[in-house]
This record gives structure tokens, sequence and C-alpha cells, in this order.
């Protein structure tokens, strides 16, 4: 790995989740980027992997993106058990897009998870004070794979090469804290000329106490709303507490979570996205700029090993719904609603009842 020294001072001067650390540690700059890359189809996705030492554990501690939306629609940052390549390029969306020359595979082969996301030129991401994802030595993130989309490819019709991709900022110094991060998503299709609520629900399984921090939205054109909250029995209701929400055709960042809370076993996550559809068309959930998605993240940290289930999907409309999966008093102005101070047209949700 080539390493370029970080002071403390160049570290915490960003836009996002900053924090004052209590003392100076020794940090590292890694940069895992698209080794010059040419997509030649619109809607490509290239995937790029580096192998972490598995004789020492890192400890990734702030995302700084290497991107910006004209050239990448989106990136995602997978911890791989193994990568589904061994090459250093290959084509890791639809088959029929992938570009000749180049193989195609899965991001990950094994044990793929989320650990970072980015789109609309979000800013630098840095985490809580004693909070780190854990990758390499005996942790089960032996990978980190960089999966990023192309939705257009007009600039690089003049034989321009893009290198976008992330630099982390890591050390070799343990942190109290294990940072994971829990997506939430949904499949199903959009009617035309409709609004329609993409919604999913899981419970906590696991015997660990959860404290997100951070949330995430992602959809294409016709998200207008993302919500997610944690829903617990209260006698025989159902209490929804907001973990966060925004307009994703805003900056796609990791934003502070809305209430300071806690996840536990047998505890709900429960997330929607509203979709406005003014096409003449079905929208169905898929890959391309064209198609849809409906992701909301939760990032978090635990003083134990991360959630060994990394995601929480549905099959989406028309086939599922919270209410027909038994939860009940469910807040639907208030998950399709935008933020007091929002302007009159990102408030301007078509009421939609199923």
């Amino acid at each position: 790995m080539v390493r370029s020294a970080v002071t403390c001072s160049s570290l915490f001067l960003v836009v996002g989740l900053l924090t004052s650390y209590g003392a100076c540690e020794s940090y590292e700059k890694f940069s895992l980027l698209m080794p010059h890359v040419r997509p030649e189809k619109a809607e490509t996705y290239f995937c790029t992997p580096v192998k972490i030492d598995p004789t020492q554990e890192y400890y990734v501690t702030a995302f700084e993106p290497n991107a910006t939306m004209e050239t990448a629609h989106h990136m995602l940052l997978y911890g791989c058990e193994e990568p589904g390549s061994d090459g250093d390029v290959w084509n890791c969306g639809e088959m029929a897009l992938a570009q000749p020359g180049i193989s195609s595979a899965p991001v990950c082969r094994t044990g793929s998870q989320v650990i970072y996301a980015w789109a609309k030129d979000a800013p630098k991401l840095v985490l809580p004070e004693g909070v780190a994802f854990k990758v390499g030595g005996k942790s089960s993130i032996k990978y980190l794979v960089l999966q990023v989309h192309y939705a257009s490819v007009e600039k690089f019709k003049d034989g321009s090469t893009d290198d976008s991709g992330v630099f982390l900022y890591y050390t070799e110094t343990p942190q109290p804290k294990a940072a994971g991060v829990l997506l939430l998503g949904t499949g199903g299709r959009i009617n035309p000329k409709s609004v329609e609520y993409m919604e999913t629900a899981c419970s906590i399984e696991e015997d660990k106490v959860i404290h997100p921090f951070a949330f995430r939205t992602h959809t294409h054109a016709l998200g207008r709303v993302v919500s997610g909250y944690k829903v617990t029995k209260d006698g025989l209701g159902d209490k929804w507490e907001l973990i966060g929400k925004k307009d994703p055709q805003l900056p796609q960042m990791f934003y502070p979570v809305a209430n300071d809370l806690t996840l536990a076993k047998g505890d709900t996550v429960a997330a929607r996205c509203t979709m406005q559809s003014n096409r003449d068309r079905i929208t169905r959930v898929g890959a391309t700029n064209e198609d849809e998605m409906c992701n909301f993240y939760i990032m978090y940290w635990t003083q134990k090993e991360p959630l060994r289930k990394k995601s929480c999907f549905s099959l989406g409309p028309p086939f599922y719904y919270w209410n027909r999966d038994g939860l009940n008093n469910v807040p639907d102005s208030d998950a399709s609603s935008l933020p007091v101070g929002a302007s009159a047209k990102e408030q301007d949700i078509e009421s939609h009842q199923m």
C-alpha cells in the first residue's frame, strides 16, 4: 500500500460529521482510484480492487471522494472476503452493458458489505471520535473494491480516461468503536403517472446495541423523499422514531441522524422511498439511470463486531407494503414529507393511500 502522512489539522478541516479528537493520532492516506479507465457505453459499472495486508489490521476513519457528478453517477466502496475478479478492472453491472474486452463478475465473490457510498457531489466524510471500519488482518474485510457507475460517457469520446475514486484516511491504532453500515432497499415497480411508496422493514436479530450516527439516501430521478425509522412495540401499537429523511435529489452524502437512539435485538428498522412518476411507462428497480433504486443506508457504531446481517430488502410494490407486513400506526404523512424549511416545491408531494 502506498501511504502518505496526514496531519490532524488537515484531516479535520472538512465538511461532514466533524468531531474534535481528544488527542492527535498518526493518520495515513491511501488512494483507491480507477486506473485511468475509459468507459465506452453509457450505464457502465466498473470495479477495481485492493488487497489488504492479512497480517495487519487497519482502522479507516475518513473518506474523501475524488469524483464529480459530471463524470460519475455514483460510487460504492465494498468490503469483501474475496473480490469478484482477480483482474485490475472488471465489468460489475448489467451484463447487457458490459464493455467488450473486459471481464464481467460480481463486485465480491464472498463476504460483500457496503462501507461507503457517494453521489451528487457529496463532500468528505469523517467518522465520530473513536469510530472506525476495521479492515485487513483478522477482520472479515480482506479486500476493498471500488465500484463506479458511469451513467454517461460523453466526456470520454475524445479519448479521456478517468481516475474517480476515494482517498481513505486510516490508522493502525485500534479504535474502541466498530463502524458498520446497514443497507435497506427494495425491488418493485412504479406505475405511470403515479406516486408510489417503496417500503422495506427488518428486525434486528443479533444481541448487540447499535448506535446509528449517520444516514444516506439514494434513488434515481423519481425519488422525492426517503425516510428511515426505528419501530418498537408500544402495547398493541407500534412506536415509530425517525432515524433520518432527505430529498434524494440533494447531495447524497451521509447526514447526521435526526434523533439520538439505539437499536437492539427485537427492534425493527424500516425505510420508505416516496417516488413520483410523470412518465408514460412503468419504471422498475434496476441498475441504469432510466430505472430506479430505493436505498436507505444506516451508518452505525457498536462496541462489538458489526452486524452480520448487512442488508434488508423487500420485493417492493406491488408485493410489499408496511401495512401488509403487520406494521401499524404508520406515519404516512411524516414519512413522505420533508423537514420544516424545505421549499414549497420540495414539500409538494401528492398524498397517496394504498
